[in-house]
């Protein structure tokens, strides 16, 4: 039967497929748009699958809270062009939508799905490379922050002892300045409680070893000392909150936490956090 330009067009509208694929598709199914759709589908998908092997080192990343729930996700692609592209941007943010919604812990086989048909119409290996969760209780807060066009997402969770005082505007403008704090300088823990000790260890010989010049000739008691000023240093710039406030130098993230809860008559704490930047590995 004769396929007219019209039908080839609705068809490409409906997958997003080329012109020539589409009509080859209309053609072996007689017309039947649902069989042309799934002979595209089963031809983009083994596409899909063949390109699976190529390096997705772009992506964009997404964040989102639904009630009690919140998560940030990577999804990766392999060119920045896909990333940028409308469909794109909406249908990534509708799977991780459903996916908090849903209280889930990771991806689930809609989310597999639908990426895999968005898959078919971007001709790029896509793929979920890292997923955060966090979720709330009683006088606890999650603020979002998306920077650089979804090339980093951040998640900054609260506790404010005083429960009735979490929905405050000023604690969620200081969630939301801590979480521009934590895009900009990638705190690797929350605190000195979280780091763990053999990983310090490692650090503090690789700093021994950088720094021997300065540390030969001295007496062990000395260098000692210097070792733990270099520690005690070392473990301001990579804890939350021990690192300057980004909106204020002069004092700790812990400071402005404080200060903050002296001007709303309650305790305020940065309780955890969730960091995701495109291409790096969790």
């Amino acid at each position: 039967m004769a396929i007219s330009p019209l039908d080839v067009k609705k068809l490409r509208d409906q997958t997003g497929a080329g012109f020539g694929d589409c009509k080859e598709a209309l053609e072996k199914a007689g017309g039947d748009f649902a069989a042309a759709e799934k002979f595209l589908k089963e031809k983009g998908l083994a596409a899909v699958a063949k390109r699976s092997g190529r390096a997705a080192t772009e992506g964009r990343v997404f964040t989102s809270i639904v009630g009690n729930h919140a998560a940030v996700i990577e999804i990766s692609c392999e060119t920045d062009f896909v990333a940028r592209n409308p469909e794109f941007v909406t249908t990534g943010q509708a799977i991780l939508d459903a996916l908090v919604k849903a209280g889930a812990t990771g991806p689930d086989a809609t989310a597999d799905a639908k990426l895999k048909e968005l898959a078919v119409k971007t001709k790029e290996n896509l793929g979920i490379r890292t997923f955060k969760t966090l979720s709330t209780g009683a006088g606890e807060a999650i603020v979002q922050y998306i920077h650089g066009e979804g090339r980093i997402g951040v998640l900054v969770k609260l506790h404010v002892a005083d429960a009735a005082k979490a929905a405050d505007p000023k604690v969620q403008q200081f969630g939301f300045d801590l979480a521009l704090h934590a895009a900009a300088f990638n705190p690797t823990y929350l605190n000195r409680s979280k780091v763990d000790a053999a990983w310090l260890k490692e650090q503090e010989e690789i700093m021994k070893v950088r720094d021997a010049e300065q540390l030969t000739g001295k007496p062990e008691n000395i260098v000692a000392g210097i070792m733990k000023g270099k520690v005690e240093k070392f473990l301001k710039q990579i804890s939350f909150v021990d690192q300057p406030f980004v909106k204020d130098d002069k004092i700790t993230v812990t400071q402005a936490a404080e200060k903050l809860g002296k001007d709303l008559g309650t305790k305020v704490e940065v309780v955890d956090y969730a960091y995701v930047q495109v291409g790096v590995e969790a």
